[in-house]
């Protein structure tokens, strides 16, 4: 890759689950203590299963309650693939046994209050669980009083699709139903949001399905941003594949959204331009979970400030913020590094419950991308964490795939992002 080899950077991995596995009951903390402390984690996507799973792994005599609404979740990492009918929904869907069965006790219910100072929280039947120690992963909400003519009801029309399962399925049947010759509107959304790579292969996997079963059709691109994550490799892959199916409009060319007709699929920008489309997927802006706001724990932006070495909330003690919802310095808001972020707040945990020193924090991130099944690319990075600068990117640990990549290369990379799935699923839910 440009600014780091592969072996290198498989070796740092390794160093980061070195510095995981010293975390193990058997080298950070005393067996011969016994904890009773009940910890809850909220919201079992990759930073919450992760969470519940290695706060087992950590220390087994916990009483872990994982909490979330969704007896099988279905994730956002490989949803544009079921967009372009590649994999099916079941596909990326994944039940939380593996938990059950390791001592985890899942309860499917809603978080509607948390009490901080009582320590407990409501669920939606009623019920209340109280904790010595609450983790919080809430994933995105969105801004809909950011957005001119849009309410949450309107996703039924025009449906965002950043949330795994029912938006998923509702845009896929648009695209299906739609007429050979129709446009697609794609509106990403200003930073920062889930996953940056994310509209980009969204607007690569739509083509691809364009080009084999509605070739007359086109993809506009409405974008709040000016420039997007591996903009130079997305737009070779457009290039090379999709020539002349896709627009990219920036938000310095008018690619910036003025408001919005749902009724009408029409979207007027602020250069006052109109478009109308059969099919729209309009991304709004974000924020963290509804959850931490009506808990109090979001600053002005949305976002839940946390301490980055330990993903404790700044707002109130006990309480840690992981994935998407948390400000995690450099790191991206992905699965992956909620994935890094789970094991980390696991560790912090135990180790505050023993009073011991926790091990000093690393963290990885890859995104990989499909461009087509066969063509993909991606960007990866480690981190740190220091006092100073909270969590930062590791200098020359990170890069993207090279832009002079050959057809056996994107290939592979293709390979990479499949196992790169499969990997992080089981590592979160298995």
């Amino acid at each position: 890759m440009n600014t780091y080899d592969r072996r290198r950077f498989i070796k740092l991995l390794a160093n980061t689950g070195f510095m995981l596995a010293s975390m193990s009951p058997l080298s950070a903390f005393s067996k011969s203590q016994k904890a009773s402390a009940r910890v809850l984690v909220v919201g079992g996507g990759f930073g919450g299963a992760t969470c519940a799973k290695y706060l087992n792994v950590f220390d087994p005599s916990l009483s872990i309650t994982l909490i979330e609404p969704s007896t099988r979740f279905k994730t956002c990492p490989f949803s544009n693939a079921v967009l372009s009918g590649i994999r099916d929904i079941d596909s990326i869907s994944h039940g939380y046994q593996a938990h059950e069965k390791r001592g985890v006790n899942v309860v499917h219910d809603r978080v509607t209050h948390i009490d901080a100072v009582g320590k407990y929280v409501t669920l939606g039947d009623g019920k209340k669980l109280f904790y010595d120690k609450l983790v919080l992963s809430p994933g995105i909400d969105f801004k809909w009083d950011d957005v001119e003519g849009m309410t949450a009801a309107d996703a039924k029309i025009i449906p965002h699709a950043w949330q795994g399962g029912s938006q998923t399925t509702l845009l896929r049947n648009q695209l299906v139903s739609m007429r050979d010759g129709a446009s697609v509107i794609i509106a990403p959304p200003g930073n920062p949001f889930r996953c940056p790579p994310g509209p980009y292969e969204r607007v690569s996997l739509i083509a691809h399905y364009l080009k084999q079963h509605k070739p007359k059709s086109k993809i506009l691109v409405l974008d709040a941003k000016s420039k997007f994550s591996k903009q130079a490799l997305f737009m070779q892959g457009w290039k090379k594949l999709y020539p002349g199916m896709i627009e990219w409009v920036g938000a310095d060319d008018g690619g910036r959204i003025d408001y919005i007709e749902a009724k009408n699929k029409t979207i007027h920008t602020e250069m006052g331009d109109k478009h109308k489309a059969e099919v729209i997927n309009f991304i709004p802006p974000q924020k963290a979970g509804l959850i931490t706001h009506t808990a109090e724990l979001t600053n002005g932006d949305g976002w839940c400030p946390v301490n980055q070495r330990t993903f404790e909330s700044k707002q109130y003690p006990d309480i840690h913020i992981i994935g998407d919802a948390s400000i995690a310095g450099k790191m991206p808001k992905s699965g992956f590094a909620a994935n890094s972020q789970g094991k980390v707040c696991a560790a912090a945990i135990v180790s505050a419950i023993y009073g011991n020193k926790m091990p000093e924090p690393s963290y990885v991130n890859t995104c990989y991308s499909l461009v087509s099944p066969d063509y993909g690319i991606s960007v990866a990075a480690v981190y740190r964490y220091s006092h100073d600068k909270g969590i930062y990117k590791v200098k020359g640990s990170g890069g993207v795939s090279p832009i002079e990549a050959d057809a056996a290369f994107r290939k592979q990379e293709a390979r990479y992002a499949k196992g790169w799935y499969d990997s992080i699923t089981s590592d979160s839910f298995g």
